[in-house]
């Protein structure tokens, strides 16, 4: 693994859980993901709460909470609101996370298929639960899909505004899932992003008061003195696989660019592309499918969201070139990533946008809607509306298990892999060694708790062991310990 250099390095650093690897570019990914409910079909009124609640019954059964881990290492939990939520466990690999992402829709849909037959019992035989992997309701309140990105504690929060941020607001224009609305304002009733009309700040603390792009809340999971967690909380909920992964890859190399240019003593080249008012490009970006919206950069001059987007990807590239050997370990499949990216904008660029439907959720299901009204060109606002949220049910909803069915969405795992993430947590994280203690514990009537950095063995035979180390599943004398108490 390359290693960077850091002027501030006094040696110290390698007691530190980590250490070796406070001067490369491994990171760990995860993906935060919640959903929405809604219940239809039934004959009396259903609280989305109560389902929610009903859907947890076999975890409160099991884990004496609604807040737990599973065996692959992830997180399972009800989220304010009585979002059901699942937490990926850490991956090195964007393709392990994107792994973990579709085995957390695959535990959310057996959860919610348990809760309907049980609906059904008390609501009548048509009682359907819709689980919906997407940002926004019908009511139009908005619930996030965040990711996690583990960053050297060198790259400043100004380094993240400056020279991050104006990536995430552009990068809609593959990542984005795509929203009908009923708003005016909106050229065509379409954005291409789903999540750009609720954010407002760039990076912030909060989650309440205002949606910030990043939230720079600084809870790592890791070792404080070396790394920091960055929690985006910008991006949309994807069903494609390929824009999951592209999501992820082509940010981690962003942040490769940063965080070389940082421990080597200054800004990147990205600080140039720095936003005016990100709050205001974001919303613009969405509603402009053609790229060709000109946004305010903070230096007084304009550029399109093409221009910010090419000038990202070109840095990357000089990026890998300067890297060439070291591709493999930094990022696997980086030509492909690179050219998919290029090509994306290229086909944006060129009108042919309807070439990127095959992985760019909003193309896939904008391209369905524009079939459907050259069939029926009365076809309802509503009924439009419903083939959107449609898209996003992954219980309940068919429009993308046939476009998947058809070969018209690519997929990049097979479904024994899907499962296969369902049961195993990725071997080469402390993932390994907090799905292996749940295992254990849950096959005995021990009272147990874990989270990201702990796991614990409660009661009379109370003990400990600390995971602070994301890259490590070596287990330790105390979580040896751990899982002899258990026996």
């Amino acid at each position: 693994m390359p290693q960077l250099r850091d002027s501030r390095d006094t040696g110290h650093r390698r007691a530190h859980a980590g250490a070796e690897h406070a001067h490369d570019f491994a990171r760990i990914f995860g993906i935060e993901t919640e959903y929405g409910v809604a219940v239809t079909g039934a004959t009396k009124p259903v609280d989305p709460g109560q389902v929610a609640m009903t859907m947890f019954r076999p975890v409160v059964s099991r884990s004496r909470s609604t807040n737990t881990y599973l065996v692959n290492g992830s997180r399972l939990y009800l989220d304010v609101g009585s979002h059901p939520e699942y937490a990926t466990a850490e991956a090195i690999r964007p393709m392990d996370a994107l792994a973990q992402d579709l085995a957390g829709e695959h535990v959310m849909r057996r959860l919610a298929g348990e809760a309907q037959q049980r609906l059904r019992e008390e609501h009548g035989g048509h009682a359907r639960i819709h689980l919906f992997k997407n940002n926004v309701d019908s009511a139009g309140h908005s619930f996030g899909c965040h990711e996690n990105y583990l960053l050297r504690r060198q790259v400043p929060l100004s380094a993240i505004e400056h020279e991050l941020v104006p990536f995430l607001v552009t990068r809609q224009l593959f990542t984005g899932a795509g929203r009908f609305t009923a708003d005016p304002g909106i050229p065509d009733g379409f954005e291409i992003s789903q999540r750009a009309e609720f954010l407002d700040d760039a990076v912030s603390s909060s989650t309440t008061r205002s949606r910030p792009m990043v939230n720079t809340r600084d809870e790592p999971h890791a070792d404080s003195d070396l790394f920091r967690r960055l929690h985006v909380i910008v991006g949309d909920s994807n069903r494609s696989q390929t824009a999951t992964w592209m999501k992820m890859a082509t940010t981690h190399l962003v942040l490769c660019v940063i965080e070389e240019a940082w421990l080597n003593g200054g800004v990147s080249a990205f600080a140039a592309m720095a936003l005016a008012d990100p709050g205001r490009a974001i919303r613009d970006v969405s509603r402009d499918r053609t790229g060709k919206t000109h946004i305010m950069l903070a230096d007084g001059t304009t550029a399109s969201t093409l221009d910010v987007q090419r000038r990202y990807h070109d840095l990357v590239s000089a990026f890998i070139d300067r890297h060439a050997d070291d591709m493999d370990v930094i990022l696997p499949d980086c030509d492909r990533v690179m050219t998919l990216w290029r090509q994306a904008l290229d086909a944006v660029e060129s009108g042919r946008w309807r070439d990127l439907a095959p992985w760019v959720d909003w193309a896939a299901k904008l391209r369905l809607i524009e079939g459907m009204r050259r069939r029926e060109p009365t076809i309802p606002d509503a009924r439009i509306r419903q083939i959107d949220l449609d898209y996003h049910d992954i219980v309940n909803g068919t429009v993308f298990d046939r476009l998947q069915t058809a070969g018209l969405m690519e997929t990049l795992l097979s479904e024994e892999s899907i499962a296969m993430a369902v049961d195993t947590p990725p071997a080469d994280t402390r993932a390994a060694l907090r799905g292996r203690f749940v295992r254990a514990a849950l096959a005995t009537d021990a009272r147990w708790t874990c989270d990201w950095t702990h796991v614990t063995l409660n009661g009379p035979a109370h003990v400990e062991a600390e995971l602070l180390d994301p890259f490590d599943p070596t287990p330790t004398t105390a979580y040896t310990t751990v899982i002899d108490a258990l026996r």
